[in-house]
C-alpha cells in the first residue's frame, strides 16, 4: 500500500513539475501591414453649449495614417451614461446649421469615446489635407431622439488648432 501511495505520490509531483512549464516567447517588436505610428495631427476643442447643465465638452483629434486615411478620435468629458450621442461634422461656423460634411460614429456616453471603435475612419485621401482650410464645425447631440447640441466646436477654418504636429 506504501509503495502505490509512493508511485502516485511521484507521479503527481511529475505532472505538476512538467504542467507548471510554459514555453517563454520573444516579443513581436513589428507593426502589421499598414500600422505605425501616427505623429501627425490636428486637435480641436469642444465645448459645451449649457454651461449650468451637463457641461459636455473635449475635444476632436485628426490624425493622418501612413496610409493616407484620417482617423477621427473624438473624446468627451461629463457625458451621460448609457446614451449614445451622435456626432456630426457640418458646414460653416457654429450657428450656421448648414449641411453634414461627415457623420461620424455615436460617442458612448458610459465612455464619452465613439462606440464602436477608438478611430472613426475616412478613406478620402485629401481629407486630412483639407481640414485646415474646411469650413466647419463639430456638433454632439443629446441623443438620436432628441437633436438638442450638448457640445459644439469650430474645426478648420473656423478655428486654429490647440495642438498639431
Amino acid at each position: 500500500m506504501k509503495t502505490y501511495k509512493a508511485i502516485i505520490l511521484i507521479f503527481i509531483l511529475a505532472l505538476g513539475i512538467t504542467s507548471c512549464e510554459q514555453e517563454r516567447l520573444e516579443p513581436v517588436l513589428t507593426t502589421a501591414e499598414g500600422g505605425g505610428i501616427l505623429n501627425t495631427y490636428m486637435a480641436y476643442t469642444i465645448e459645451s453649449t449649457d454651461p449650468t447643465g451637463s457641461n459636455v465638452y473635449g475635444r476632436i483629434v485628426f490624425y493622418k495614417s501612413t496610409l493616407d486615411q484620417t482617423l477621427v478620435q473624438v473624446s468627451l468629458y461629463n457625458t451621460i451614461d448609457e446614451i449614445m450621442h451622435p456626432a456630426i461634422i457640418l458646414g460653416g461656423a457654429i450657428g450656421d446649421e448648414t449641411t453634414a460634411i461627415t457623420e461620424l460614429d455615436a460617442i458612448d456616453g458610459s465612455t464619452g469615446e465613439f462606440s464602436s471603435n477608438k478611430f472613426f475612419v475616412i478613406t478620402d485621401e485629401s481629407y486630412y489635407d483639407a481640414i485646415s482650410g474646411l469650413d466647419a464645425h463639430i456638433n454632439i447631440y443629446l441623443s438620436s431622439a432628441d437633436d438638442t447640441i450638448v457640445a459644439t466646436g469650430n474645426i478648420g477654418a473656423n478655428a486654429e488648432p490647440v495642438d498639431m504636429n
